[in-house]
């Protein structure tokens, strides 16, 4: 894999980056920041506060599936008798959420790119969904949980994919990779945590001020859901050309230049000369948009099992609190797999097989699954489910690679595959109907075939990459001219 460059080269698929202007001989942009080593060191500095603001991203998405999945916990204790809820409809509750959450994302993130606010933008996006999570709580019938849990998606659509921009807007290829792995760990951590908050609320709380305890949960994670958000405020940063506030004038300008310097066009130029619509144009009509979304849609379904895991792991015969706890350390181990994986794709520049080798995993836990109702074997098999999210996460990286520039594209299509991607939770929530349990087989078995299609997928994008980067490569030498971008692949 070739170091980062301030050249780029020509692809039809992508901008024409071949037409960068160079540096008269002799000129060294470090001198403007007093060196090379002063600007080593300025670097790390800005690194160092902006992982520090970022942070808060976790938390926030920690809160976001919190309030998005405590419904499978609330299932536990008596939601669905309190609601009268008959067939599927709690599938239609679980899948209802998407719609809104399909609808909203590429409108928010195109917002998200025009305001340059997300400081502003996703805090109140936040404050609005946990209000409407603590509704979910007063609710008295299907009809009521249904509008409450739409409303959630639309409103909580902002969050996820703006995150991804916001996070490309400041970091380069070789940092993306980790910095993602770091946020999505959020929804990992938060099905772990999320069991033993739930556990101790639904335990805890039945009866209290004459309500049940699956509506304490709403109400509960709902106001900690407001409270970071009010944080978040003061937090968050904004993109690097409205960050004055607590970056230096230099250190803005050097924020902006590694922008640059990782792929050959500067963030802000292309935003200006390219516009919403042109962004949005780039993107709709470039056909790796449209792989990267059917890819992901199908890993999406396989990873359908995460809506449904108290249900699945109270297959394993325990009571209602024991279920909850035992959800726990299958999460704890995913977020450390994810972490490892995430890391060293990063670290060596390669993306199919840090998303394959965690998919094959998770295909054998489907099929151990599948095989025996042995209590143990079975929960081996969550562990080895929950661990396939480190290709999932693996796979968020490579879209920001893959469609770097300009910001306006690359917000559309975040958004758009992200979106697209949702239509496979829709489907995954009528995935795992109680009359397949309590072996689930059904259920596994398509969890296995979308898995093996996403990985098919993945490695025809993994040729036609390497074949863009053989091109650049073959050009540069006949041209004479220095490695310039190169995908990871």
């Amino acid at each position: 894999m070739s170091p980062n460059s301030t050249k780029s080269v020509h692809s039809k698929e992508e901008l024409d980056l071949e037409n960068v202007p160079t540096k008269e001989p002799g000129y060294d942009v470090d001198d403007e920041f007093g060196g090379h080593e002063a600007r080593r060191k300025l670097e790390r500095k800005l690194v160092r506060k902006l992982d520090l603001r970022m942070s808060i991203l976790i938390i926030i998405y920690i809160l976001n599936y919190i309030d998005r999945n405590n419904a499978s916990a609330a299932r536990l204790r008596g939601l669905e008798s309190d609601l009268n809820l008959k067939g599927q409809d709690f599938a239609t509750l679980l899948s209802i959420l998407y719609v809104g959450y399909i609808l909203m994302q590429i409108p928010s993130n195109m917002l998200l790119n025009y305001i340059g606010r997300p400081s502003i933008y996703l805090p109140c996006c936040m404050i609005i969904w946990g209000m409407i999570s603590c509704l979910t709580g007063v609710t008295k019938d299907f009809v009521g949980a249904l509008l409450t849990r739409f409303f959630l998606g639309f409103v909580e659509a902002a969050f996820f994919p703006g995150a991804l921009f916001l996070l490309s807007k400041w970091y380069t290829r070789k940092e993306l990779g980790v910095r993602t792995a770091l946020l999505s760990c959020g929804s990992l951590i938060s099905n772990a945590f999320g069991s033993l908050i739930a556990s101790g609320i639904l335990d805890g709380m039945q009866g209290k001020l004459g309500h049940a305890a699956w509506r304490w949960l709403f109400y509960i994670e709902g106001a900690l859901t407001i409270f970071a958000a009010t944080c978040a405020i003061f937090i968050l940063p904004d993109f690097p050309s409205t960050s004055s506030r607590w970056l230096s004038p230099l250190e803005v300008k050097l924020s902006e230049l590694r922008m640059e310097e990782d792929v050959g066009v500067g963030d802000e130029s292309e935003t200006e000369s390219g516009g919403r619509a042109h962004g949005l144009i780039m993107a709709v009509t470039d056909w790796k948009v449209w792989w990267l979304s059917l890819a992901l849609t199908s890993m999406v379904v396989s990873l359908s099992f995460n809506a449904y895991f108290p249900t699945l792991t109270a297959t394993l015969g325990y009571n209602p609190t024991v279920t909850l706890l035992l959800c726990a350390p299958p999460w704890g181990f995913a977020t450390i797999v994810a972490f490892i994986v995430t890391r060293h794709s990063d670290r060596v520049g390669e993306r199919f097989y840090h998303i394959a080798i965690p998919l094959v995993f998770g295909i054998i836990g489907f099929i151990i699954a599948i095989a025996t109702m042995d209590l143990a074997a079975r929960y081996v098999a969550l562990f080895l489910m929950a661990q396939s999210y480190a290709g999932f996460i693996t796979f968020l990286t490579w879209i920001s690679n893959s469609i770097p520039r300009p910001p306006s594209k690359r917000a559309v299509a975040i958004a758009l595959i992200n979106a697209f991607s949702q239509l496979g939770n829709i489907a995954g929530s009528y995935v795992w109907p109680s009359m397949w349990g309590p072996t689930y087989r059904n259920s596994y078995a398509i969890c296995i075939a979308t898995n093996g299609f996403c990985i098919i997928m993945c490695y025809v994008f993994k040729k036609h990459l390497e074949h863009l980067n053989k091109k650049a490569e073959i050009k540069e030498q006949t041209e004479r001219r220095p490695a310039g971008f190169r995908y990871f692949t």
